[in-house]
């Protein structure tokens, strides 16, 4: 599967080839790989469908996503300030944390736009940039962009240079995305997502814009249909093989072991999903029994919904969801947490509570 190519690290990658490679890229080994991913997906995805509200679990995974995605380009926060940040009124004066939460917003940003129009575009990839570098940036324009070892601060890679060819290779990877062909959707993924890293069209942030597209492919392919899942995480735990692998298949056109890290991740993560789903559903169904019990009055499914959208909520997420105004809202929370059910804790002007037992579910590796 593998061919010699003339390549140097120094130079611009001009010669990036166009899709589709023209290597056979479907043998037994990614065939097999592939059925076991597309079940573990198809598990994850029959399991949000079955949710209360399949929403439910989203905006944390989105939060855990970002936040993964941004530790990987070394923009770090944590998962605990960033549930705070998403939900406080108070200004987040960290600029890691801003950046992260820009991240998710260009992800819903995303699924919305696919939503109404099912294309992924060089337009719709300049606007998720866009949101999340908070600025007006465009594809690369001026010379001078090169990928370093870290370590050694040697050149590992020039991407392609010039504004018209870095378009025209990224019109070709339109074409692939949209062309009818007999790639299986995960092989065809795992092609789409090294091209654009490969093309690395923008200054900054394409890691970030990259795993975004992966998400929205997977939405338009129908193998998702809400962004929930949480690929970065494992990209962060096998970061040198998922660099060694992108590297292989620039300097030697060696696909398998790239597109086999990529229906790992797939598969790996989403019975990961899978597993975490059903442990917040039987920690939701235990704690809503306990509070039904000690707390009749005030137990609601609608409230259970709640306590488990993210794990943190205040008076005036309760009051939206309906179950009373401000003040009734108040007293559920300080009940729950005499109860032992949540904690709470002052963020600026307001008090937050959190669902310590979730995020404990949530925070398992």
């Amino acid at each position: 599967m593998s061919k010699k190519i003339t390549y140097n690290p120094e130079i611009p990658y001009n010669d990036l080839p166009l899709l589709p490679p023209k290597a056979e890229i479907e043998n037994t080994t990614i065939l097999k790989k592939t059925i076991a991913a597309s079940r573990a997906l198809s598990e994850l995805k029959g399991a949000i469908t079955n949710l209360p509200n399949p929403r439910l679990f989203i905006d944390t995974i989105n939060l855990q996503e970002a936040q993964a995605s941004s530790a990987i380009e070394n923009i770090i926060t944590t998962e605990d300030e960033l549930f705070k940040a998403s939900i406080a009124e108070k200004k987040n004066d960290n600029p890691a944390t801003k950046e992260v939460l820009h991240y998710k917003d260009a992800l819903w940003f995303g699924v919305e736009q696919i939503e109404n129009r099912p294309i992924l575009t060089t337009n719709l990839f300049i606007a998720v940039v866009q949101i999340i570098k908070e600025n007006l940036s465009s594809i690369r324009n001026a010379p001078g962009t090169k990928l370093k070892n870290p370590a050694t601060n040697t050149v590992v890679y020039t991407p392609p240079e010039g504004e018209n060819v870095i378009r025209e290779k990224l019109k070709n990877l339109e074409d692939f995305i949209h062309a009818e062909d007999n790639i299986d959707p995960l092989v065809k993924m795992a092609i789409i997502h090294y091209q654009f890293e490969a093309i690395h069209p923008f200054f900054d942030g394409n890691g970030r814009t990259g795993r975004i597209i992966l998400l929205l492919y997977l939405k338009i392919t129908g193998l998702l249909d809400l962004p929930s899942l949480y690929l970065s995480n494992y990209i962060l735990q096998h970061k040198e093989k998922y660099y060694l692998n992108l590297r292989k298949v620039t300097e030697e056109g060696e696909w398998e072991d790239w597109i086999m890290y990529m229906l790992d991740m797939v598969e790996q993560t989403a019975l990961k999903g899978r597993r975490q789903i059903a442990d917040i559903e039987k920690l939701m169904n235990e704690m809503g029994t306990e509070i039904q019990k000690k707390l009749p009055k005030i137990y609601s499914k609608d409230l259970m919904l709640e306590l488990f959208r993210l794990p943190y909520t205040k008076r005036n997420q309760l009051e939206k969801a309906g179950l009373g105004n401000l003040k009734t809202a108040g007293n559920y929370l300080k009940e729950l947490e005499n109860k032992g059910f949540l904690k709470s804790e002052q963020v600026g002007k307001e008090k937050l509570y959190l669902n310590v037992k979730l995020l404990e579910v949530l925070s398992k590796k």
